[in-house]
This record gives C-alpha cells, structure tokens and sequence, in this order.
C-alpha cells in the first residue's frame, strides 16, 4: 500500500469513528460498544507484540463473519454435528449420520458442522444445502468444504478454531455426536464442561452409534467406572446426554428436551430458566420438594423477566429463578425433563419445537 493510499485510509477510519462516537449515545449496545473501544484503545496504548495485533484482528473478524451470518437464523434452532472428517460415504456411521440430519431437518431444525468430509458432509448431505451451516477452517489438510455445502453464502472459513467452536457451541440448540478421534472426544467433553460451569446450555447432547456399535456404549462405560465410580464427576451426570444407536430416540431427546423449557442464563448469582408456558405453582413446589439439593439458598420461584433482562427478545416469557449451585449439572438436567414432561406445552409449541 502507498503512503496515499494510507493516509486515505486512515482518514476514512477517523471519520467512520467521529460517526459512531456521535451516534453512540443512541445506539441500543452502546455499553458494549464502549467496552470494546475502551478496549482498543488501552492496548494501543500498551506494549504488545505485532503477532498479538494480527490475532486480535483476525478474531474479530472472525466473528464479524459469525454474528452477521447467524442473525437472520436467530429464531430457529439448530444441531451441530461432530464426528470424524475421515468416515467414508460407504460406512455405517456416515450412512447413520445422513439419516439423523435428514430427520432433524424435516423436523424443522438446521445443522451446523465444521463443513469438511466425512461426518461432517454427511451432515450437509442429509439435511440439504438450504437447512445447513458449514463453519469450516484453514487447515494444511482437510480443509476443503464438502459439495454439498462448498459456495453456499452459509459456508464460514474461520482462521482460529476457537472462534469456530465458539460458533459451533453459542448457536446451537442441541449436539449429535458421531465416532471419531481426538477432535470429537474434546467436543464432547468441552460441551459437558461448558454445561456444568454455566458458559453453555443446557442443551440435549446426543452421542449416536452406528445400528449394533458400540463406540458411544464403551465410551459411556469409561465414564461410569473411572469418573462416576471414583467420585470424579457426580452419579446424575450421565444424565447430560444420552447414547443410542436408534434415530428415533436420538430426535426424540431433541423435541422432548424443548416441549415446555425454551433456555437460560445467569443474571448475577441467579440462574435464570425461561419456558414457552406458564407451569402450575404444584409444580414448583414438586420441584422444590425433588431438586432442593441443587439449590445454594432461597427456593426455586416463579418470575417474570427481570430488569437485566429488559433488552431480550424472551422477555414475555414466563420464567423460573434459583441460586444453582452449578455443581449438580445431572440433576438440572434432570429437573428440565420434569418440567418438560409435567408441563402443558401449548399445541403450537408441541408442534414446532425447533423455534425459539
């Protein structure tokens, strides 16, 4: 680039942050925006590294790229699939894979995938290129995007694969998990541990072997006798996913999982979970009465939005308010099947579980 060309630049760059300094006072984010100027501007005024500068920069670019692409899909729920890149179209697993897309797709939700081969075409192929997010990486092997996702304005390339799990994880309403390698291990035990300490979930997490196999079962056998049987993880935390090699219970942990219960989040200490109906205060006090031990202080209790909560697009929805101990992941779980299973969802909820 010439020094004109430079100067051009830097001078179209001042305007553009004269523009939005002067419009910042009515903008809805502006908190946020502020933070992250406030945020630049300090590390300019630090000694960092020029690699530092190129990883900041091309982060955020990153997620320029994923929150501009996932914004208009906000409102329909989506499946990330993991599984193995190396998985040939002639394998059971792939085979199993394309069906179990092809089911959730027609039940209304998207898929997502990392956007290469094996698992993740199939994935692609299954559910068609219009209901099919590929969020792919730059990689000196297996980098190419499948066909049936290659050219669609839905394909990300991401630089970092911590901005592309990012991703993978922030939009996704439910996990299906395939055999492979040490990928797919980290992807399954980065969702339970993201679950349990409160950055992600709680979502259905599906761990789905071929018809007869057995790589889920002995793995879920693993977890039992080294982690569960040793006092690593808690008896209940098996409830956080479940293992099958039928499709049919696979998408039936999905629906189930959003007849009544619609998402949460923290508000300060407070967990908050929001839900598509009202329940019954008998109910709430069954709650109270099953899962007290999940409870830090206080009682589970009925809400509206709180005033945190002003700005968010669930703010009509009827809510539920407790002091999680964010310990006893398992026995959430098993609470939100409670919910989902005595509850009334209404028949259009009933109907539609993939919109939120």
């Amino acid at each position: 680039m010439t020094s004109s060309a430079s100067f051009d630049t830097l001078e179209s760059l001042q305007a553009d942050i004269a523009e939005l300094i002067a419009r910042l006072p009515t903008l809805k984010n502006r908190q946020f925006i502020q933070q992250a100027l406030a945020t630049i501007v300090r590390l300019a005024d630090t000694e960092i590294e020029r690699l530092d500068w190129k990883i900041l920069s091309a982060a955020l670019a990153d997620m320029e790229r994923g929150f501009q692409l996932f914004y208009d899909y906000r409102h329909v729920r989506k499946v990330t699939i993991f599984g193995s890149a190396r998985l040939a179209a002639d394998t059971p697993e792939y085979q199993m894979a394309l069906e179990f897309a092809r089911a959730v797709s027609e039940l209304g939700f998207m898929v997502m995938t990392g956007g290469g081969g094996g698992i993740m075409q199939a994935g692609h192929e299954g559910a068609g290129r219009e209901n099919s997010f590929g969020l792919n990486i730059q990689l000196p092997f297996e980098q190419e995007a499948n066909p049936f996702i290659e050219g669609d304005p839905k394909l990300i390339h991401f630089k970092y694969f911590f901005t592309r799990k990012l991703f993978l994880l922030k939009e996704s309403d439910a996990v299906a998990l395939f055999p492979g390698g040490f990928g797919t291990q980290d992807e399954a035990f980065e969702c339970m541990t993201l679950s349990q300490t409160g950055k992600f979930g709680p979502v259905p997490l599906v761990l789905i072997d071929r018809p007869g196999g057995d790589y889920w079962r002995s793995w879920s056998e693993y977890v039992d006798k080294q982690l569960v049987q040793n006092g690593l993880v808690s008896p209940e935390d098996p409830s956080l996913y479940t293992v099958t090699d039928n499709l049919d219970v696979a998408c039936d942990a999905i629906t189930r999982f959003y007849q009544v219960y619609h998402s949460s989040r923290y508000v300060g200490d407070q967990l908050v979970i929001r839900l598509k109906t009202d329940i019954s205060d008998a109910l709430v006090e069954q709650l109270n009465a099953d899962f007290s031990n999940i409870i830090v202080k206080g009682r589970i209790e009925k809400s509206q939005a709180l005033p945190q909560e002003a700005q968010d697009e669930t703010v009509g929805l009827p809510r539920l308010i407790l002091y999680f101990n964010q310990r006893d992941l398992g026995h959430l779980y098993q609470m939100i099947a409670t919910i989902n299973q005595m509850g009334t969802p209404s028949a259009e909820d009933a109907a539609h579980p993939e919109r939120k």
